[in-house]
């Protein structure tokens, strides 16, 4: 969806809501629910996004200076302060390279997930190859963290209605869990038909958390966090939020990425300017939005939302 096209929506929508004490939601009229929301961080380098690919090839990952950490160290101080607990869906790679801020991580009480080993889309890769690539993730996080590993979520959310043997595959190899569908239309990804709330596709299967969304004139918006977080301003995600929690008594998922607290980081050239704007734009209000994020609503791990841990 075009972005302006998204603002325009919500402000279409916002306006026909309006009332005396607010004037950017619907919830005047219900009681306010203490809801426990999905807190999440996916834990990749600055280089590793895929919107940048055409300007950072896999095999030069390792000549790129790594920035995680810093990063990482700011996200733990602002869910510190705010008595936050959240997963990090970690890419395997990651924790080969950085177990101590791994163990760091579990070691304060957050859930380590797995966000794949290289970073590959599943579209780009057969039954086998995603097989192997969770399998290897898994291991790795687990040895590094100490922790069991139950919940997954797909590089660029890239399971949809074409893949769907990929979540057969993660409940063979042992996880609970997935968060890795979003209910959306998107250029890179989506599948607008799936359910905006937790749901098995098959009895008995692992359990899909989907990316939340807000339904607007009978249209899904992204409501879960990345680059909208950055570029809508931030009442629509504290109304959209509100909506979920008050409204359709739903926990609501959010994400967002430890390069996104990091607005020094290096500029990559030979990138396309929507690529360009989805990445860069707004890096500088990041923290302070996470800030008002956190203390507006109850946050707590995916497990511990959504499995009952």
């Amino acid at each position: 969806m075009d972005d302006r096209n998204f603002s325009d929506m919500f402000s279409r929508d916002q306006t026909r809501r309006e009332h005396p004490r607010t004037a950017s939601d619907d919830v005047h009229d219900v009681p306010v629910v203490q809801r426990r929301n999905g807190m999440s961080v996916d834990v990749e380098e600055y280089f590793q996004v895929w919107a940048l690919a055409r300007a950072t090839s896999r095999d030069d990952w390792d000549t790129f200076p790594s920035r995680v950490n810093d990063s990482l160290e700011i996200a733990l101080r602002l869910f510190e302060a705010a008595d936050v607990k959240a997963t990090f869906f970690t890419l395997g790679w990651v924790a080969d390279r950085h177990p101590k801020l791994i163990r760091a991580i579990a070691d304060a009480g957050h859930e380590i997930a797995s966000h794949g080993y290289a970073h590959v889309k599943i579209t780009d890769q057969n039954r086998q190859e995603f097989r192997d690539d969770v399998i290897r993730a898994k291991q790795t996080l687990e040895d590094v963290s100490g922790q069991r590993v139950v919940g997954y979520r797909a590089p660029s959310f890239s399971i949809g209605s074409g893949n769907l043997w990929a979540l057969d595959v993660l409940h063979e190899t042992g996880h609970l869990y997935s968060s890795s569908i979003y209910p959306v239309v998107h250029d890179h990804y989506g599948m607008p038909e799936a359910s905006r709330f937790p749901f098995r596709a098959t009895p008995g299967g692992i359990l899909e958390v989907p990316m939340s969304t807000a339904c607007v004139f009978g249209r899904n918006l992204p409501c879960g966090g990345g680059g909208y977080f950055r570029l809508v301003p931030y009442r629509y995600f504290r109304w959209s939020i509100r909506r979920l929690n008050e409204v359709e008594r739903q926990s609501s998922v959010f994400y967002f990425h430890p390069w996104e607290l990091d607005p020094d980081q290096p500029r990559m050239r030979n990138i396309p300017l929507k690529s360009r704007i989805r990445h860069y734009v707004n890096l500088h209000r990041t923290e302070g939005r996470l800030q008002r994020l956190l203390a507006d609503f109850q946050w707590d791990r995916l497990d511990n939302v959504f499995l009952g841990n």
